[in-house]
């Protein structure tokens, strides 16, 4: 059985202090957890972002899997966050130096979304229900 009390969503990244800067700025939060190796920021009460560099993945796994720092070229996750207004946080993200992908628009699943991508190439959706 998952334990939905406690879920952490990690994204791997290239420079763990300028992820780090990038998503609190963002998301005007405290990480409750920075040491060397991994950030967690709380995205809920019960969810974290968590930010974890590309070379500590691959020593955890003991080389068993290439480095994600090796091609930031495509996404290589996306993080689908319902906000009050997705063009505000598009623009913050642009702002933070975030590349933006797709200003707000209605799509056809019902949502008002924008997309941008991070430095890593991690996509982040800013979503509101319609």
């Amino acid at each position: 059985m998952i334990d939905q009390s406690d879920l952490a969503i990690i994204i791997y990244v290239e420079n763990q202090q300028k992820a780090k800067t990038f998503y609190t700025s963002l998301l005007d939060k405290t990480p409750t957890l920075d040491v060397a190796g991994m950030t967690e920021i709380p995205l809920t009460s019960t969810t974290r972002l968590g930010i974890l560099p590309g070379d500590g993945i691959v020593k955890i796994l003991e080389g068993n899997v290439d480095n994600p720092n090796q091609n930031t070229a495509y996404p290589r996750c996306e993080l689908y966050l319902f906000v009050d207004d997705p063009i505000f946080y598009y623009e913050k993200a642009v702002r933070l130096g975030g590349r933006g992908i797709s200003e707000a628009s209605m799509r056809n699943w019902g949502d008002y979304v924008s997309y941008v991508a991070d430095f890593d190439g991690n996509i982040i959706a800013f979503a509101k229900r319609i």
